[in-house]
Order: structure tokens, then sequence, then C-alpha cells
């Protein structure tokens, strides 16, 4: 199949569009984008600076590649970069990077429901969900598989860990371990995600060396720092080591539960 273009878009001709591509009514497309094959664009979308893989969807009045919003940028060439098979509904905002790191970028496989958005200098992995007006300030980084509900707020360089769910209306302004439900203002763990372990495949074993390490992390009062150095002397498996190296990794520190030790400890019991 060719490429489709409706009469009122503006596509400027050093734009790449690959085959099967279909760019709607009142759509603009930049110079300097490249679109990948079989991609679908709704109406009233803008393109700028960016490279959009595959076979995504973009159903109407999305800002891709959008200039950062950050009083430092002053021009600079910086791109927006997403893979393959994603979903981006209305009105959502993609940011380029900014003269920070040049770059933001999202995997495949995700969905950005109406309006939420992405700024500059982020990183999102694959199969990452936002809901309704959610949003990640710069530099923020979401891991593989991760859920944030509606009207979420993520703090600038807040990193959430793989397969870890900000509840709606959550406001995150430490970094979310993998694996946890986070709730509140400012979020917090209140469990574990057993439910999305399971429809992942994760095995009974390896649900039951996170939930170790996340009651020796939490629950066994020690101090954070003891408690990584204690779990890695210990033979965990890579699934479980996972919460150690993001733990380790973090700057703005760690998300910790606010709830009493009891009650999370039959949270994680469940």
């Amino acid at each position: 199949m060719a490429t489709k273009i409706h009469s009122t878009a503006v596509v400027h001709p050093k734009a790449e569009l690959g085959v099967d591509v279909e760019i709607g009514p009142y759509v603009v497309i930049g110079e300097d984008v490249q679109i990948g094959a079989g991609t679908k664009i709704g109406p009233h979308c803008i393109f700028e600076f960016c490279t959009v893989g595959r076979n995504n969807l973009f159903t109407g009045a999305a800002c891709v590649g959008m200039p950062p919003q950050d009083w430092s940028y002053k021009g600079e060439h910086t791109r927006f970069t997403m893979g393959d098979n994603n979903v981006v509904r209305e009105a959502v905002s993609l940011h380029r990077g900014s003269h920070a790191t040049n770059l933001t970028s999202m995997g495949s496989d995700c969905m950005l429901m109406a309006n939420s958005h992405i700024g500059h200098d982020c990183r999102l992995g694959n199969n990452v969900i936002m809901v309704n007006s959610s949003a990640a300030a710069g530099h923020v980084q979401i891991g593989d598989r991760a859920t944030i509900s509606g009207l979420v707020g993520i703090h600038q360089f807040t990193r959430i860990g793989k397969f870890a769910m900000i509840s709606g209306g959550g406001m995150a302004n430490q970094d979310i371990i993998p694996y946890v439900i986070a709730q509140g203002d400012r979020a917090k763990p209140v469990a574990l995600n057993l439910v999305g372990l399971k429809r992942n495949g994760f095995t009974k074993e390896s649900i039951k060396s996170i939930k170790y390490v996340f009651k020796t992390l939490f629950f066994r009062g020690l101090l954070l720092k003891d408690a990584i150095a204690r779990l890695r002397s210990e033979n965990l498996p890579p699934e479980a080591a996972l919460i150690l190296d993001f733990c380790e990794a973090s700057k703005r520190g760690i998300a910790r539960p606010r709830r009493t030790a009891r009650e999370l400890e039959t949270a994680v019991n469940d």
C-alpha cells in the first residue's frame, strides 16, 4: 500500500515517511522528522525533530517533538524518539530533549492516554502505560511495564521502577522501587504489585524472593544501606537483585512505606 497524505496536511519535503504511513487532516510534519512504516497519524497532530518507529497510532491532536519547557533551552538541535507499536491518544504532548542530554526517548508497545505528558530528557521503557492527564516532568525515568495512573505527577529526575504502579492522583517526588504499588502525596509504596507480577509470568520462587527483599529493606528495622549490604551477601536471583541495583543508583532517595510495620507485613503476605 502507498503512503496516504490528506490534502489539508502540511508535510515538509525533507520529512521521511515509510510505506503505508497515513497522515490525517490538518497534520503538520516538520523538516527533521522520520515516520516508520505503517504508522497512522490522526487529525491536527504536530511533529517536529523526532524519529517515530513502525506501526504507531496517533489518534489526534498529539504534539510530538515539541521544544522543551526549559528556560535554559536556546533552540539547540535536540530530538524525541520512540519505538514501535505505541498508541498515543488525544492531546498527548511529547517534548524533545534539552541541551542537557539532547534526547527524550520512549520504547515500544506503550500506551499514552489522553492529555498525558512526557517532559524533556525523559526515558521511558517498553510496555509503559500512562493514564489520562498523568505527567512526567523533565529527566524522569520510567521502567518497563510500569503503570502511571490518572492525574499522577512525577517530579523531575525521579525514577519509577519496572512493574511498578502509581495509583491515581499520586505525586511522586522520590524514586519508586520496582514491583510495588505506590500511593499518595508524596507517593509511598503500600504493597507489592503481586497481580502484575503473576500476570507477567513471574514464578512463585521469584515472587517469594522479591517479597523477602522488600521485607528486609523496609520491615527489619535496618538502615537502608545496611539492609542492602546484608542482601548483597546472599545469593539472590536477578529479579530480586534488580531492586538493590535500583536503590544503589538512586540520587533523589527511595520512597519508603509510611504505614505501620504490621499493616505492611499483612500487605506483603496477601
